[in-house]
Formats: structure tokens, sequence, C-alpha cells
């Protein structure tokens, strides 16, 4: 059986983008621009996809947050102090935090779900989120294609290596799995 990753890049490199991209997303975007380095996959459409997962990411963790975010909130008892932070800066300069905070470690997640609890209108923090995804996508992206050009010639060194360790790891762990086997049958046998 052949495994060909540059085909299934090519083929499913924008959708695994954009799911990726829901949930975490930096180091998608940096493997979305290494490929579209190599050019298995074209740089705008990596930065769409990359936009979109960002924005169906953070609506959700938004809406999330606008329907249970205090109670959510309520939970991280250590880090009230942040939260009133967050709050006022969202507050005073919603602009900033909402397109800021894909920026901010720690805030990935969370970040939404705080500004979904302000009550901040949904069609600014979805304008908002609109602009703060292209920005983070076009310049993770960015990054990760021009990073491309130096971990490229790592990686193909590393495929021609990797399938003589993945050879071995799975001779080791099929002989692991026979001892385990032979072992459990010896010790029935004894049991008998």
């Amino acid at each position: 059986m052949h495994f060909d990753i540059n085909g299934l890049i090519t083929e499913y490199g924008y959708l695994a983008l954009f799911i990726g991209c829901i949930a975490e997303g930096e180091t998608f975007t940096l493997l979305g621009g290494v490929s579209a380095h190599e050019g298995l996959l074209h740089f705008s459409g990596v930065v769409l996809a990359a936009m979109a997962g960002g924005v169906v990411g953070d609506q959700l963790l938004y809406w999330l947050g606008r329907r249970y975010g205090r109670r959510i909130l309520s939970r991280f008892k250590k880090h009230q102090d942040k939260i009133i932070k967050a709050n006022r800066l969202i507050k005073r300069r919603p602009s900033l935090f909402v397109i800021g905070v894909r920026f901010m470690y720690g805030f990935r997640l969370i970040g939404p779900i705080i500004i979904g609890a302000s009550r901040l209108k949904p069609m600014k923090f979805f304008l908002l989120n609109v602009a703060g995804a292209a920005i983070w996508a076009l310049i993770f992206v960015t990054l990760g294609y021009f990073a491309g050009g130096i971990i490229t010639p790592w990686l193909h060194a590393l495929d021609q290596h990797l399938k003589h360790v993945l050879w071995l790891v799975g001779a080791i762990v099929f002989a692991f799995l026979v001892r385990w086997v032979i072992r459990r049958w010896h010790t029935k046998r004894a049991d008998q």
C-alpha cells in the first residue's frame, strides 16, 4: 500500500486546515503556509481556509459565551482578576480586544467566551472577528510560507528516513504484541 501524503494534502488540505483552525489555529496555519510554499496548496486558498476556520471557531465560542458565559467564567476562580481586566478592556476598546484576542497567549479559546459574556453586540463582534481572522491568517500563513524554505529540505530528508523508522517501530510493536499473546496463553494454560 502506497501512502501519498502530498496527494492527501492536495485533496483534503483546505478542509483539514479549516477544521483545524476552528479549534487551534497557529499550527495549522503554519503548516498550511509550508504546504503553499511546496506548491501543494494555493497561498490565497490557505489564507481563506484559515480565516474561515478562525471566524467559525470564534463565532461558536462567542455564542457559547453569550448563552453560558457567566456560568463558564465563574468556574475560573483563580483567574477572576484577569477576567475582570478583560471585561474592562472590552468595554473601553472592543475593537482592539476582539482583533487582538487571537494573538494573546492564554486567551485564544477563553477570549471569545469572555467577549460573548460581556454582551458585545453580535454584529460588531462578527465584523471585528472577520477583520481579526484576516490579519491573523495572513500573518501566520505568511510565516509558514517563508519558514517552508527552511523546513522543507529537512522534511524531504526526514521522509526518506521515516519509512525505515516506521517499519522498525512496527516490527518492535509486533514483537511485543506476540510476546504478550504468548505470555497470556502460557498463563491461561498454567491456571487450568
